[in-house]
């Protein structure tokens, strides 16, 4: 059997995280994902810390089982060569700023043009239409201008920036899921599409409850801290130890159950913690009851005790704890590649496991030019061409 993907083309022309983090799950899956990357850096995440002998760690890890070929753009020869990859690719993605890809003559017209079937799927901030196309939108940006960092953070303070790239990641989830529904009609002979995925539209889409909230019952959220908007208790608490504990109670047998560990099984009866919307309604009085019994407790007495009765909860870790977890162990998350500069490293692997033919790591993330060569001979170029064309700086080779 073979890999879901294996035989699709995709020319992936990103920067960053978007972009690149759709090529890499479709190239996890199977298939030859070419990155295309300009001279003299490539994606400009090549240049982001931490970097081993040279490479960044950072693009390694979003870069995996790709191929990378380098060409100036600026030259009609480079553009050539693409629309010539593209009349037998399956997938266009990229994640520059609209307008770009079209002045450079590789926008969806032109390449649809060379082939109807294929996918092209363009990633940006605020979308290819609207007053705010051309408007500049990195994923800080975007995380407050689509109302996330509104509802992140204490109430009456600041907001707080998440800790990870939210933004770019549900736009990478939503570029990688216009992929493959278009890949499908495709299949069934319905044509190719352009797909314009925003990372804003991404970023409201993926606050579900927030925006129910306010376009149902008009009710603008506000910052809750640690609070949830709908259940109580359901949040982050300190123990004795100095460490956080997350503990959700989002059903009735679940809040008893944690009111017997904590022994507080005499408030179980109460009619103001008697049901899901009373317990939210009476917050305050609840946590003035249930706070002091967790702070008495370690993290991870607690949890233990939390766990064996199914209570939801975790104390919070870094990353360290995640990856000696020996239950992320077990799951084998973190896996060895082999990087020609970096030398061995570990990495996250795919998140999804199959029963056969699932995601693998077949190489390394590329050296920037890595493939040019490579993929150049494939389209029919003998090395006397190759060397013109390097000699020309149309094409970039790795050293």
């Amino acid at each position: 059997m073979a890999q879901a993907l294996e035989g699709i083309r995709v020319l992936e022309f990103g920067n960053f995280i978007a972009g690149p983090f759709s090529g890499m799950l479709l190239a996890d899956m199977g298939a030859d994902v070419i990155k295309i990357e300009r001279p003299p850096g490539g994606d400009q995440s090549r240049a982001t810390p931490p970097r081993i002998n040279g490479e960044s760690a950072s693009f390694a890890a979003l870069n995996r089982n790709k191929r990378s070929l380098v060409l100036d753009l600026k030259q009609q020869q480079a553009r050539d060569i693409v629309l010539r990859l593209a009349s037998n690719s399956d997938v266009f993605l990229e994640n520059n700023r609209p307008g770009v890809m079209e002045s450079i003559g590789l926008g969806a017209d032109q390449l649809r043009a060379v082939n109807p079937k294929i996918v092209y799927v363009s990633v940006s901030g605020f979308g290819q239409t609207g007053p705010y196309r051309r408007r500049a939108g990195v994923n800080l940006i975007i995380e407050a201008f689509s109302g996330t960092l509104s509802v992140t953070g204490e109430q009456g303070k600041m907001p707080m920036r998440p800790g990870i790239q939210t933004a770019d990641v549900f736009g990478a989830l939503f570029a990688t899921y216009a992929v493959l529904t278009g890949l499908i009609g495709t299949l069934r002979e319905r044509g190719g599409r352009v797909a314009d995925v925003s990372l804003v539209e991404s970023s409201i889409a993926a606050a579900a409850w927030e925006t129910a909230g306010y376009l149902v019952a008009g009710e603008v959220p506000e910052r809750l801290g640690h609070s949830h908007r709908l259940n109580a208790p359901y949040q982050l608490f300190e123990t004795n130890d100095g460490r956080y504990l997350a503990i959700g109670t989002p059903n009735d047998e679940l809040f008893r159950r944690l009111m017997i560990v904590l022994g507080l099984d005499s408030h179980v009866g109460d009619p103001r913690y008697s049901s899901y919307v009373l317990r939210k309604q009476n917050e305050p009085s609840l946590l003035k009851v249930v706070t002091p019994a967790i702070q008495s407790r370690s993290a991870a007495s607690l949890e233990k005790l939390l766990m064996e009765v199914g209570v939801p909860c975790a104390v919070v870790n870094n990353y360290k704890e995640v990856f000696d977890d020996p239950h992320m162990v077990a799951r084998k998350i973190a896996v060895e590649v082999e990087h020609p500069q970096m030398g061995v490293t570990r990495t996250v692997r795919n998140p999804i496991l199959f029963d056969s033919d699932g995601p693998t790591i077949r190489r390394p993330a590329p050296l920037l030019g890595e493939h040019s060569a490579q993929i150049l001979r494939e389209m029919g170029h003998s090395d006397a061409e190759i060397e013109q064309l390097t000699k020309a700086a149309v094409v970039m080779l790795a050293p």
